[in-house]
């Protein structure tokens, strides 16, 4: 099998299949935009993880002594809510630009690229509903007085502990690549291998109750496989 994922992308004018017209040849604008969604959801999984008043062990059940420590992490919940949003805009580029190349590699019937694209959409919207508090947190800590209830903010703690890290459904997308690989020779061996361990890893994640586990494994996915697009489509 060809160490190329598209052939489309080798070198010589690219040529409609019917009218032998030369075509313009498929954009990797989508690959740039999953390598940076990956980049930017390890740096939000890291930057969740400096927003810990909640999981301290001295303020364990006391609301008040949480509440206080929360309203001296203002830079990192914003760190954290920017990462975020980044890595979901971009996600939705490499969701249609994943979908579109599935659909020129895979059959007609076939709902690989269905599925990929909709493992994608389920990130984004983890990612969405993430970062959807820390704008109403991060006014009300840098309020010249007490705007908020202390217990609201441990809920908000735990909310993006837990929600930002809900990578499980970039396991699908893996997975569905895995299908793209072995049964249809969409991407090389090694890629559909990488995408059966990590996506596998990933959706196990995802059914299991310590499901944004997935948060550490999905990202990773998303840039091993974008390097390799790229590095894939300069190489043609």
């Amino acid at each position: 099998m060809s160490t190329t994922l598209d052939p489309s992308t080798a070198s010589g004018p690219h040529r409609d299949a019917s009218t032998g017209a030369p075509t313009r040849p498929p954009g990797r604008g989508w690959m740039r935009a999953g390598l940076g969604a990956g980049l930017a959801g390890i740096a939000s999984v890291v930057a969740s993880t400096t927003v810990d008043a909640v999981y301290e062990p001295d303020n364990l059940g006391d609301a008040e002594a949480i509440a206080e420590a929360m309203a001296d992490l203002v830079p990192q919940v914003l760190v954290f809510h920017t990462a975020t949003m980044v890595s979901c805009a971009l996600l939705v580029v490499f969701a249609a630009g994943l979908h579109r190349h599935l659909q020129r590699r895979t059959h007609p019937d076939s709902i690989v690229p269905g599925v990929a694209a909709i493992g994608v959409v389920l990130v984004c919207v983890a990612q969405l509903m993430g970062a959807g508090l820390t704008t109403e947190f991060a006014f009300a800590f840098a309020a010249p007085e007490d705007a908020y209830v202390p217990e609201t903010v441990v809920f908000f703690g735990h909310w993006i502990g837990t929600i930002p890290w809900l990578w499980g459904g970039i396991g699908l997308t893996a997975l569905a690549m895995v299908s793209a690989t072995f049964r249809q020779g969409a991407f090389p061996r090694w890629v559909g291998w990488t995408s059966l361990v990590l996506g596998g890893l990933t959706t196990l994640f995802l059914v299991s109750p310590v499901q944004y586990m997935a948060g550490m494994t999905g990202p990773i996915w998303l840039v091993v496989v974008s390097a390799a697009l790229l590095r894939s489509v300069r190489r043609a």
